[in-house]
């Protein structure tokens, strides 16, 4: 799979591809990212590339705080895509935990049995 580069959302700046959104709001605890749209095979990489992105240029040790309200679809990629990303944040000694999710989010990480693994 080749590597694209994307640029590192600003504050109240967007970063998007053709089925996802995602802003980031960098706070001195945690950096607030809303992400809307779906997540699956084809938005994954987009996904993964930002949030690495953002969680690299948050201030000091900062985690990030994943708004998902407004995913409308997120599969089994995109889940994994999460998984990967909160490896790497603890790695680092950050988190990464998912304030708000939509229902099929929610109903994703409740039949996997990771919600505990965002839980705040």
């Amino acid at each position: 799979m080749a590597s694209v580069a994307h640029p590192v959302p600003q504050a109240g700046t967007r970063s998007t591809d053709s089925t996802v959104t995602v802003v980031a709001v960098p706070g001195s605890a945690h950096t607030r990212v809303r992400i809307a749209g779906e997540v699956d095979l084809d938005s994954a990489g987009h996904l993964r590339a930002t949030l690495m992105r953002v969680l690299a240029t948050s201030p000091g040790r900062a985690g990030l705080a994943l708004d998902m309200s407004a995913v409308t679809f997120c599969d089994s990629i995109g889940l994994n895509t999460l998984l990967r990303l909160r490896l790497q944040a603890l790695d680092e000694g950050r988190t990464l935990t998912i304030t708000d999710a939509s229902p099929q989010v929610a109903r994703l990480l409740e039949v996997t049995g990771s919600a505990g693994l965002f839980t705040p």
